[in-house]
């Protein structure tokens, strides 16, 4: 727009903006000082460096990720009454959770170099969305296992029944089929309207 000016002020960092007018292009070069363009992180006004970025190359990070995600997706196959997958994805996200919680850095390597800091402890305030997510995934994966386990209780207890009713080629056969159920609230919950 004709009407609009470009800042003229030396203090304008745009990397995508044009060069002034009369100034040949310059190659592009990385960013230097205190903005975290030398690879170490951001940095705070002060100088100091800020809180390390999540490392999918860590594998007690990741399996917070993964905590969460299966117990997530756990609870959810819990509900929709996929009862065997909601159990192994609740398994496995109470592994991932606890084994990220319990996680240590590596140990020393054995030519005595320390190794890479790694796990929650390492990463000190920038642990806690970690922490948070392992803490959830085994929430989660709680919440899935009891699903799990109640899907299979119910249908353990009341097998006979459920045999009958399936085997029924009639209405009145089904409707015979109530008498065995137990008098209580899943009795009556399951009792089939006459």
């Amino acid at each position: 727009m004709p009407d609009r000016r470009q800042p003229d002020s030396p203090t304008d960092d745009n990397p995508f903006a044009a060069p002034p007018e009369g100034r040949p292009d310059q190659p592009w070069q990385p960013r230097s000082g205190g903005d975290g363009g030398n690879g170490d992180g951001p940095k705070d006004s002060d100088g100091q460096r800020g809180p390390a970025r999540w490392d999918p190359t860590d594998p007690i990070q990741r399996r917070a990720r993964y905590a969460l995600l299966a117990g997530m997706w756990g609870f959810f196959f819990g509900i929709f009454e996929i009862p065997s997958v909601g159990l192994l994805l609740g398994a496995l996200a109470l592994y991932w959770g606890i084994t990220a919680l319990r996680g240590k850095p590596a140990p020393a390597t054995a030519t005595g170099a320390p190794a890479a800091t790694g796990g929650l402890d390492a990463m000190g305030a920038a642990a806690r969305p970690q922490r948070t997510a392992a803490v959830i995934g085994l929430v989660m994966a709680s919440l899935a296992i009891l699903l799990a386990m109640s899907s299979y209780a119910v249908q353990i207890a009341y097998k006979d029944f459920y045999v009958c009713r399936d085997d029924a080629l009639t209405q009145t056969a089904q409707l015979q089929c109530n008498t065995l159920l137990p008098d209580n609230l899943v009795g009556s919950v399951l009792k089939v309207r006459q």
